[in-house]
């Protein structure tokens, strides 16, 4: 008797202290609460990730975290597989999850920020995740919108410097006021290399209808058998017809487009996430296209094929030879985000040097990347740059004179001239 208690009180021991335990990792800082919410279908399921944001930055001078603000920060935001939908304010696209023991998961996911220290992270299609797919989420999430403790360090420098050099100019409120100090990437650094090869030698619609193109055939290599397909040149994406300029573009501008298409007011959802109706709608928000595509998606098509099927011209052999690379081994992006940690001039020209030895990675191309991996010191030069300092500065410039002209305007932010531009 006397040994069954004791075996009992050892086991109650136990359990008190499991409990504890858990009831600690709960009660931690950067814990995430997961909720399991299914609706009336299992193809209506979703998970619900609660993130906590912006406290930490706001002690500590960041300013307050704005999904907004980090989103529609460059022109990367506007770039398929994301679509930002300025009345709720969220954020949405599939995302690859990865886990070691099982084939990569791909999920719709939507991003909202409910209160200023919480993001929500709804994930459709599934009843739960596992603890690889959840961390492969918030590591993707986390790099989209910088979230680790290097950028808001960065944050912080150049709130310093704007103030600094502007004090109490209003000039310098508007910058603080509609700008983060974050610029929006993708959730990979692939993802980001092959949409900067996008970015070259084209207007900014065409490089919208690239991506887009890229995403439907993800979605069509993923389901051979779905239904009939169209003829092959349906697919070939038309360039829209004007002349959209190539830009990042700051939230306040970016806000004005893309509210104007809208007919209703936008709607306050900060205190609320999204009503139940607009969460059901969102596994069906993309029909038809699937995730940004995946090195080995990519590396056994047909170079032909692909530069008509998205209509990228001389750039798919670009992205062919950058995805088979990776599949090869012989490009290590893994190694390529090491050398990134530690931001300093030397390690930016030895990445770049790194970076000028892939087929079609120029000068120009090699800036965005790098701009994308948190180098902000050089400010990528092409004709958009020219027609800013044009309309900003007063200041005529050239292709052979650009990059003098930027150094000589923004050299007083540095080294976080591209985020002053």
């Amino acid at each position: 008797m006397e040994k069954e208690q004791e075996e009992n009180g050892n086991r109650s021991q136990k359990t008190m202290e499991k409990e504890q335990e858990e009831n600690g990792n709960r009660c931690q800082k950067t814990m995430v609460k997961e909720q399991e919410e299914n609706g009336n279908s299992s193809s209506c399921c979703s998970v619900l990730i609660e993130l906590p944001v912006g406290e930490a930055a706001a002690a500590e001078g960041a300013g307050p975290f704005n999904l907004e603000k980090a989103v529609c920060s460059h022109g990367l935001f506007m770039m398929a597989p994301n679509q930002w939908d300025p009345i709720s304010r969220s954020l949405s696209r599939p995302l690859r999850l990865l886990d070691h023991h099982s084939p990569p998961l791909t999920v719709q996911v939507r991003i909202s920020q409910p209160t200023a220290s919480t993001l929500h992270l709804r994930v459709y299609g599934t009843r739960c995740l596992s603890p690889q797919h959840r961390h492969s989420l918030l590591n993707q999430v986390s790099r989209m919108l910088r979230l680790s403790e290097e950028e808001e360090s960065k944050v912080r420098e150049f709130r310093k410097i704007v103030e600094a050099l502007h004090g109490e100019e209003e000039a310098a409120a508007e910058c603080l006021r509609s700008f983060s100090g974050r610029v929006f990437r993708s959730p990979t650094l692939f993802e980001d290399m092959v949409k900067c090869i996008l970015l070259c030698n084209c207007q900014f619609s065409r490089t919208l209808s690239m991506a887009k193109a890229l995403c439907e055939l993800q979605f069509e290599t993923q389901r051979p058998f779905s239904g009939v397909r169209a003829a092959e040149d349906d697919f070939i994406p038309k360039t829209p017809a004007g002349n959209e300029l190539k830009r990042k573009l700051r939230v306040s501008k970016v806000s004005m487009r893309l509210e104007g298409k809208f007919a209703e007011p936008r709607a306050d959802h900060s205190k609320s996430d999204l009503q139940p109706s607009q969460e059901l709608d969102e596994p069906h928000a993309y029909k038809g296209m699937g995730s940004f595509p995946s090195p080995e998606e990519l590396a056994n098509l047909d170079e032909s094929f692909l530069a008509k099927r998205c209509n990228l011209g001389y750039r798919a052999s670009r992205i062919l030879k950058l995805a088979k690379g990776i599949v090869q081994g012989i490009i290590q992006l893994m190694q390529l985000e090491e050398g990134c940690k530690e931001i300093s001039l030397s390690s930016y020209n030895k990445l770049a040097e790194q970076l000028r030895q892939i087929d079609g990675f120029g000068p120009f191309t090699c800036a965005n990347v790098l701009m994308c991996m948190g180098f902000y010191h050089v400010i990528p030069a092409d004709s958009e740059t020219i027609r800013h300092l044009k309309q900003v500065h007063s200041k005529s410039s050239t292709m052979q004179t650009v990059g003098r002209d930027v150094e000589g305007i923004y050299a007083k932010y540095a080294p976080f001239q591209f985020l002053a531009y």
